[in-house]
């Protein structure tokens, strides 16, 4: 019967491989579904002195500590039919701004966003919101997707008119 023998060396080097190693990727995996803090859509402009007619949207995401991956984002901007009966609608390609590369997946948090001019109705008013798809990817597979709605109280985005502005929802009036 053949035994073999163990060194202490390999012992240790077996036990990174088991213990460390799935441990260290499951904190930058986790990342993603743990700090819902740094997942976020928001309204930061809305038909200012500054910026009339135009709603500006902005979103964060958070990295997965992977330096291969990359992150994007899609801005949308949304109407509401009638303050009646609350459906909201995509503008369509003047409110989309297409898939935006905000980076690499090995920072904590990117942030990015996009400004949109409106033609402010003859009467009435607008309402407006802004959504969100974010995508992580390695290469050209998405190995995770998520999709927001703009909500407030996201006071730390730049570009906000006025300074710290977060809202939901914006309404333009002529």
């Amino acid at each position: 019967m053949l035994r073999a023998r163990a060194t202490l060396p390999t012992i240790v080097a077996l036990a990174v491989l088991v213990f460390v190693l799935p441990a260290a990727t499951g904190v930058a995996r986790s990342r993603l579904a743990s700090d819902g803090s740094l997942l976020w859509a928001t309204v930061n402009v809305c038909d200012t002195a500054d910026h009339p007619d135009t709603i500006g949207i902005r979103g964060s995401m958070p990295g997965t500590g992977y330096r291969q991956q990359r992150m994007y984002m899609r801005f949308q901007l949304q109407y509401l039919a009638s303050f009646d009966d609350k459906k909201w609608h995509n503008i369509g390609a003047a409110g989309d701004s297409g898939w935006i590369d905000v980076g690499s997946a090995k920072y904590r948090q990117r942030q990015t966003g996009r400004n949109f001019t409106v033609r402010p109705p003859d009467t009435g008013a607008f309402r407006l919101r802004g959504a969100v798809t974010f995508e992580w990817r390695d290469g050209t597979e998405v190995v995770k997707r998520a999709r927001l709605r703009t909500t407030a109280g996201h006071g730390n985005t730049a570009g906000a008119d006025p300074k710290g502005f977060s809202r939901a929802s914006c309404v333009v009036t002529k």
